[in-house]
């Protein structure tokens, strides 16, 4: 897709009211299943006819019946005035379908609220002529996401068949991601699995937890590395949900190392979640050829672990 292409395209999403839904209001019920909204933003649509019932219009305040139809539909934003920005970027592996990008802790991935320049997306305009329009004016190219202080590996698609096909493989779970984590604590047990449903805060809505109303969320963790207060993980992803391991982490009171939202204690060396996003495989969305790729360990994780043996060493002596 070329800048003069970019356009967002119209969202329209359904859902059915399920049995433990059932007496829910209208709006806190769009805001679990449309997660990168807030709820004002929700009541908002609800007010201007964008939501319905059962073909009906609504009140935010309106408690729902099971096996209700709810529609919402999400009005074509305004198109940002993005720039092409002359950014730096690792690119592992490029083709005339897709980018494997390493992306530092710091960069923001895509243009939004307080962030419209300096992104991930301001500086693949300036890489490639074209990229997919599926994601919209706001996120063009953009398959899956990560934090702006996560580290790691991305793929970015170059037209709509290979975003649409690798969108599958996310949703299918046949895209593997393996990522290293630092966490608070001490585990007793080698590796292990959380299966607990992930949903948006009901207070703070930058923040996600774990609540029997939101999505499913699988996380497999195996140790690495013991220290005396912390332990290295590597952490793979079944499902994909907002801050996954941060939030799964924490809800096993071990909170990522440097991850101050989730409760994790924040250190001189490390002033970011110790989250690196480190191999990622797929099958070429074209060429039906299985890639793998791999992100060493940034420089500022490897002090970390350096710092932490360093006192695990200087402790036993």
């Amino acid at each position: 897709m070329t800048m003069a292409q970019l356009t967002m395209i119209r969202e329209y999403h359904t859902f059915t009211v399920t049995d433990a839904e059932q007496g829910v209001r209208v709006d806190q019920f769009l805001v679990e299943k449309l997660s990168n909204m807030s709820r004002s933003q929700i009541q908002r649509l609800i007010k201007e006819g964008c939501v319905t019932v059962n073909g009906k219009a609504v009140k935010a305040g309106q408690k729902l019946n099971q096996h209700g139809m709810v529609a919402c539909t999400l009005p074509e934003p305004k198109p940002l005035a993005l720039e092409r920005e002359a950014i730096p970027l690792t690119i592992l592996y490029e083709d005339h379908s897709l980018l494997v990008v390493d992306k530092p802790a710091g960069m923001v991935v895509h243009p939004g609220a307080g962030n419209s320049s300096g992104t991930l997306v301001n500086a693949l305009l300036h890489h490639c002529k074209n990229l997919s329009g599926i994601g919209g004016v706001y996120r063009p190219g953009i398959v899956h996401r990560l934090d702006k202080d996560t580290s790691g590996l991305l793929i970015v698609a170059k037209d709509d068949l290979s975003h649409t096909r690798l969108s599958e493989q996310l949703k299918e779970r046949t895209l593997e991601r393996t990522y290293l984590a630092l966490v608070h604590g001490q585990f007793d047990v080698e590796e292990g699995v959380i299966h607990a449903p992930i949903g948006r805060h009901h207070i703070d809505r930058k923040k996600m937890w774990v609540n029997h109303r939101g999505k499913e969320a699988i996380t497999f963790y195996r140790i690495v590395e013991r220290f005396e207060t912390s332990t290295f993980l590597e952490v793979r992803l079944k499902t994909g949900r907002t801050h996954q391991i941060r939030v799964h982490m924490a809800y096993l009171h071990h909170p990522l190392v440097g991850d101050r939202r989730y409760g994790g204690k924040q250190e001189k060396f490390l002033p970011r979640q110790a989250l690196h996003a480190s191999t990622l495989t797929f099958t070429h969305p074209l060429k039906g050829t299985l890639m793998s790729f791999t992100s060493p360990l940034p420089e500022d994780m490897k002090e970390a672990l350096a710092i932490f043996r360093e006192r695990k060493e200087r402790n036993k002596a």
